[in-house]
């Protein structure tokens, strides 16, 4: 993955600046980083060939409702479908409770091992909400008030605005808002600190404000191809070993999934890449080796 994900400032990054932070004991100092707009035109990273070719994405849903069973998920759902047709793979999905540390803890985690993390959850008024003060913990950033987040906010919300609303233009310093190729003033912006995307909880809201910014994703597609054996997984596992051998090098990853209940199969084999051709090959390759097991390919 390259260096400048994650942790590390990447180049075309500003000095550190220093800020005034309020804490519980009075005022401090506190350095953080600001993103240049000539840097964000290579984000999230520098290396723009590696996020482009093969890009790499985290889910992490924040709410204890989740872990409760309170609520149940749908925005991790969602983005699965969403980023695996975009071209983008999945490394990691992560639930956790709205806990300030813990939260900044993954978020630094799972920034540095993958292109885009996404968050859901904690992003509203109460108590709860708290991930936009644990991302800016996780990469030492101060919250201020968003000059353009509040403006939204309070011609939104008009009359109905409570004091409390504000808090979702409290944002980690540096951070940037992104519109999506619409421009500004076409939709809510979404809040992005280095590769991390806070989306909100709301499964309405989450879809509208990653549809807005979802073509800022696409790369090239992962191509897939199955194939049904008569055969059980035992039987097979042989033929699965040798093509795994044959074509991980080519980038080709084989999955193996038993269908008990299936009236003319036992197991569906599933080969993925991002060279249609090695795919391909793969799947015949274990077609052969296979052979009157082989119910059927697609």
């Amino acid at each position: 993955m390259p260096a400048s994900c994650g942790l590390e400032p990447a180049d075309g990054l500003e000095q550190p600046k220093s800020a005034a932070v309020e804490t519980t004991s009075g005022t401090t100092s506190k350095m953080f980083f600001i993103r240049s707009r000539d840097d964000y035109a290579s984000f999230p990273c520098n290396d723009e060939d590696a996020v482009l070719a093969d890009p790499t994405a985290a889910i992490l849903v924040i709410g204890n409702e989740i872990l409760s069973g309170k609520v149940a998920d749908e925005n991790a759902r969602y983005l699965i479908g969403e980023l695996r047709r975009l071209g983008v793979s999945l490394r990691r999905i992560e639930v956790i409770p709205d806990v300030v540390g813990e939260i900044a803890s993954r978020v630094r985690a799972l920034a540095g091992t993958v292109d885009h993390l996404f968050t859901s959850g904690g992003v509203g008024p109460t108590h709860d909400d708290v991930t936009l003060a644990a991302v800016g913990e996780a990469f030492g950033m101060p919250i201020a008030r968003n000059a353009e987040l509040e403006a939204l906010l309070r011609n939104g919300y008009g009359p109905r605005l409570q004091e409390r609303d504000l808090r979702m233009a409290d944002i980690p310093v540096g951070a940037r808002l992104e519109h999506g190729p619409g421009g500004q003033g076409t939709n809510w912006p979404v809040v992005v600190v280095r590769n991390v995307w806070i989306l909100p909880g709301v499964p309405s809201i989450f879809r509208r404000k990653f549809e807005a910014v979802r073509e800022l994703f696409r790369a090239p597609p992962i191509h897939g191809r199955a194939l049904y054996s008569r055969a059980g997984e035992g039987e097979i596992a042989g033929a699965l070993d040798e093509t795994v051998a044959q074509f991980a090098a080519a980038g080709v990853e084989v999955g193996s999934y038993p269908h008990l209940d299936a009236a003319d199969y036992r197991v569906k084999v599933t080969l993925d890449g991002r060279d249609p051709a090695a795919v391909d090959r793969a799947l015949a390759f274990l077609a052969e080796r296979l052979g009157d097991a082989v119910a059927k390919t697609e």
